[in-house]
């Protein structure tokens, strides 16, 4: 019983696995269970057994590349608790461009397509998965902005920072449409596109905290 229990996990993992790969890589509307269980070494019934249909099989792909993700690169970055709050924050920038520049991360490129080819799926999932993490991103910016900062200028140094990550999310999906090409050289080094980031964002931060430092002093 053991042992056929195991077999049918491996089985629902390889789905999982090539059906966010696929998912990943041609959107919900073009990927066909035919090519998931090919890629998987599976039939199709072991989908109907262990997902019922596409829609969930959509909708469990994504939570598993998702969690896989946070896995492999947890999303305070390794940063303790108690550290200062910008060093937090460079934390959970570097643990998510990682994220986005990991060949087999397969969680942001499966939304870029939803957002492409919209099926309203993932709605729910994304609030309740992804939610959490922008929340904690939010409380570290309010606390790097400081108390005087205002809603809009917390939005907008969140926006300027995941446009900068998801820059590179766009690269990779240019290089996947024309194999030939490599990521532009000042872009292959993640490393050091994560330190700029970081710098980047932090200076910008800096410097609209010391715009809303005077009004607290004159009030």
């Amino acid at each position: 019983m053991t042992d056929l229990k195991t077999k049918s996990e491996k089985t629902r993992d390889r789905l999982l696995t090539a059906a966010s790969r696929i998912f990943a890589e041609k959107g919900y509307q073009d990927s066909t269970i035919a090519d998931i269980c090919e890629q998987a070494q599976a039939n199709i019934a072991s989908v109907n057994y262990h997902f019922g249909d596409k829609q969930t099989l959509y909708l469990e792909a994504w939570r598993h590349a998702f969690n896989h993700e946070l896995g492999q690169y947890p999303p305070d970055g390794g940063v303790s608790q108690q550290a200062p709050v910008e060093q937090r924050l460079a934390g959970r920038i570097q643990s998510l461009i990682r994220r986005l520049a990991d060949d087999d991360s397969y969680s942001f490129a499966i939304i870029h397509k939803e957002m492409a080819q919209p099926t309203r799926l993932l709605a729910d999932i994304l609030e309740k998965e992804i939610n959490p993490q922008r929340q904690q991103m939010f409380g570290l910016l309010r606390e790097c902005l400081g108390q005087d900062a205002s809603e809009q200028q917390l939005q907008y140094c969140h926006a300027s920072i995941m446009g900068q990550c998801f820059q590179l999310l766009r690269l990779k999906q240019m290089q996947q449409a024309r194999p030939q090409r490599a990521l532009p050289s000042d872009m292959s080094d993640i490393g050091a596109f994560a330190e700029h980031v970081v710098d980047f964002s932090l200076a910008g931060i800096r410097a609209i905290r010391s715009q809303t430092l005077p009004k607290r002093i004159q009030a």
